[in-house]
């Protein structure tokens, strides 16, 4: 799944550059979490499975809004304990003092590969390394300008109607002015009844731009089954630290289809 933020705008001005870098960059790796939230669950898609999301998403800072609207993500069950996933977004970006843009954003691949199945007295594990293409047009603030690669390790325990997950993993970012930096979050979540599921999330993230400081955010959320194959997600949070600059408000909004 994808939950989840994500990416690098180009520079008018120091201010504007750090506020952009930071909302989207945030809302990049949203579209690559488990869905409606930014951490990310190793239960791949069942073999010969598929999952469509639709969904809408956006952070608020003090520079503006950004987000997706829509992303499309694909799942499909490649293989036992094997999902190959792809997720379009198109991208707005709504400076405060600026022109409203949208476009094609930067589209991602992934593999999700389970590597522990979990028993009673051991979690779930996987990996779900990820690559986004710089297809979208980083001279209008819609894309990264250059490829980068998340290489993450996921886990996850149920007990009864209780479940949590978490993990964490290596941002490659080959931009311009863009570091290299560490994602971790961990999330746990209640099945409240035969539709509801509701949850909640905590992450960190390491420096991503120099100067600009580490950052930490939370999310409450859930997901509404209307039937087996018909699901509503829905999250919002905001950061913890860095608030201002990188996520005063943030939502997610989506649609699941699996079959």
């Amino acid at each position: 799944m994808f939950n989840r933020l994500e990416k690098l705008r180009y520079e008018k001005s120091t201010v504007r550059y750090v506020a952009i870098v930071c909302g989207i960059e945030l809302l990049a790796q949203s579209a690559q979490a488990g869905a409606p939230f930014q951490t990310d669950d190793p239960e791949p898609t069942e073999y010969l499975h598929h999952e469509l999301y639709v969904a809408s998403e956006q952070t608020k800072t003090a520079d503006g809004s950004s987000g997706s609207r829509p992303l499309v993500e694909l799942n499909y069950g490649a293989a036992p304990d094997l999902q190959l996933s792809i997720g379009v977004p198109f991208e707005f970006d709504d400076a405060r003092h600026g022109p409203y843009r949208r476009g094609l954003g930067d589209i991602e691949l992934g593999a999700k590969y389970r590597i522990v199945q979990e028993s009673d007295s051991s979690p779930m594990v996987s990996i779900f390394p990820i690559v986004d293409l710089p297809t979208g047009d980083s001279d209008q603030g819609l894309g990264n300008g250059a490829s980068q690669f998340f290489l993450p390790i996921w886990f996850q325990k149920k007990w009864g109607n209780w479940q949590s997950y978490g993990g964490g993993g290596y941002w490659i970012n080959r931009a311009a002015g863009a570091k290299n930096h560490w994602f971790f979050g961990w999330q746990v979540q209640r099945r409240l009844s035969a539709r509801w599921t509701l949850g909640g999330e905590i992450y960190h993230e390491t420096e991503e731009v120099a100067g600009e400081g580490s950052s930490a955010g939370f999310n409450l959320g859930g997901s509404y089954d209307l039937d087996a194959r018909n699901h509503l997600l829905f999250s919002a949070g905001r950061g913890l630290t860095n608030i201002s600059a990188m996520n005063q408000l943030s939502s997610y909004v989506g649609y699941l289809l699996t079959w």
